[in-house]
C-alpha cells in the first residue's frame, strides 16, 4: 500500500469517473495495476507539472501510465469524462446540463524554435511567433471545445476550426455566442457563425 498523495481520487470522485472508462481488453495479459491507480497516477503529473520519467515509483511505471494517458486521449474517454464532469457542475449551479449560449476567444502564446512544425506562426496582431488556442466556454467559463493552431491564423478563420460544424450536434442546445471585434466580417466570423450554423453572435 503506497502512501497517500493530495492528487488521489477520493471514493466518491473515483464512482463518479469510473463509468465513463473503457472496458479492460478481454484479451491479453491479465493488468497487473488497477485502472483507479493510472488515474492517479495521471492526476499526480497534472497536479505536480512534472515530467512522466519523475513520476514517484510507487505508482505504476510511467511508460504504463503515458500509454493510457495517451489512448484515452485519442479514442475520446478524457473528452467523455469531462464533459460528464461539466454538466454535473452546471446542474450543481441550478443551470441545464447543455449550455444554450458560449463565448468564443483565442490566445496566442510564444512556442520555442524547436517545437511546433506546422501549428507554428506568426500573430502579427500579437506580435507572437507560437501556437493559437481557440476556447469555447459557457457562460459559467466551463470548457466546452478546444483547438490549438498556428498562430498565423487569424481569428475569423480560427472559429471554424472551432466550431467544425460536422461536430455541432455534441452541443445540441447553443444558440448563441458572444464574440470581440476580431471576429468581425461579412461571411468571416459572426457572418459565418450565423450563416453556417444558424446560431446568433
Amino acid at each position: 500500500m503506497r502512501k497517500a498523495y493530495q492528487s488521489d481520487l477520493s471514493d466518491e470522485e473515483w464512482s463518479f469517473l469510473e463509468p465513463h472508462l473503457p472496458f479492460p481488453n478481454a484479451t491479453g495479459r491479465p493488468k497487473m495495476h488497477s485502472t483507479r491507480e493510472i488515474l492517479n497516477a495521471v492526476f499526480y503529473i497534472v497536479r505536480g507539472g512534472c515530467a512522466w520519467r519523475l513520476l514517484p515509483n510507487d505508482f505504476p511505471p510511467w511508460k504504463t501510465v503515458y500509454h493510457y494517458f495517451r489512448s484515452w486521449r485519442l479514442d475520446g474517454t478524457w473528452e467523455r469524462m469531462h464533459s460528464a464532469l461539466r454538466k454535473r457542475v452546471r446542474v450543481r449551479l441550478q443551470r441545464n446540463p447543455q449550455p444554450s449560449a458560449a463565448i468564443v476567444d483565442s490566445q496566442s502564446v510564444k512556442t520555442t524554435g524547436g517545437v511546433g512544425g506546422e501549428k507554428r506562426g506568426y500573430d502579427g496582431g500579437k506580435k507572437v511567433k507560437g501556437r493559437k488556442r481557440h476556447l469555447l466556454v459557457d457562460t459559467q467559463g466551463l470548457v466546452l471545445e478546444v483547438r490549438v493552431h498556428s498562430a498565423k491564423v487569424v481569428d475569423r478563420e480560427g472559429i471554424k476550426l472551432l466550431l467544425d460544424p460536422s461536430s455541432s450536434g455534441r452541443l445540441p442546445h447553443l444558440s448563441h455566442l458572444w464574440l470581440d471585434a476580431g471576429y468581425t466580417g461579412q461571411d468571416k466570423g459572426a457572418g459565418w457563425v450565423e450563416r453556417t450554423l444558424g446560431w446568433t453572435a
